[in-house]
């Protein structure tokens, strides 16, 4: 499948587990979600339960299709659990993008590169990327023309460009809510579907079939019920 939908919220309880069992889940425990409000530990706070679901279907991808030494980009890459389980996993040459300048404060900032930079304009040469992550980012400012046009650029022919995204098949009006003082966009069946046109433009094609259907809203956020979506598509040869 190119393109999954969260059905439920035991889903993402399911993922919880199965990340611990890996062991790569990032998330705060108990004790130090308390050190954390007291302000006795500075550290990032890396993770969000909630995106349980969309990260272990990134890290089963990217653990079949690309090798440990192969350069993956992951892109608003501030608190991402994804750039950070991937180096649990042996993955060795990674590289996370973001505007927040706190990005150096991640973990393993001496041995993941991390560029202060909008991932929509980069500096990186072309072709420099096996793969290119965004979990829950592309919503947010989404601008598809630049966005294809610069995943394009720096994926190397056969790699691999793998978002999540705040979805429902019906369109969900999300007008005047702003996210990181950006506009927030709930997808719909119809603005993927465009998406996806607009990405074949750039080279950039869906793997297999696409699943549109959702069954529940288990997100509710910004007052708004919706789910989430995970999508991964292929640069052409």
């Amino acid at each position: 499948m190119s393109m999954l939908v969260l059905q439920e919220k035991v889903q993402i309880n399911q993922a919880r587990r199965k990340l611990a069992e890996k062991g790569v889940s990032c998330v705060d425990s108990f004790c130090k979600s308390l050190l954390r409000r007291f302000k006795l530990i500075s550290a990032v706070p890396i993770g969000d339960t909630l995106k349980s679901w969309d990260v272990l279907l990134s890290l089963d991808l990217l653990e079949e299709k690309v090798g440990k030494n192969e350069p993956i980009l992951d892109i608003g890459c501030y608190a991402s659990e994804l750039i950070v389980a991937l180096h649990k996993l042996g993955y060795f040459d990674l590289t996370g993008a973001d505007l927040n300048p706190r990005l150096t404060k991640m973990p393993y900032h001496d041995l993941i590169h991390y560029e202060i930079t909008d991932f929509l304009h980069t500096k990186f040469v072309d072709a420099s990327f096996k793969a290119i992550t965004a979990i829950s980012v592309i919503e947010h400012g989404f601008n598809a023309p630049s966005l294809l046009k610069e995943v394009s650029r720096l994926l190397k022919p056969g790699g691999y460009f793998i978002a999540s995204f705040d979805y429902y098949p019906e369109k969900i009006d999300t007008q005047g809510i702003e996210y990181f003082n950006m506009d927030w966009k709930i997808f719909s069946k119809d603005e993927v579907a465009d998406f996806i046109n607009q990405a074949a433009g750039c080279g950039l094609f869906p793997l297999g079939a696409m699943m549109y259907d959702a069954k529940d809203r288990p997100i509710d956020c910004g007052g708004k019920q919706y789910t989430f979506a995970w999508l991964t598509l292929t640069k052409s040869k």
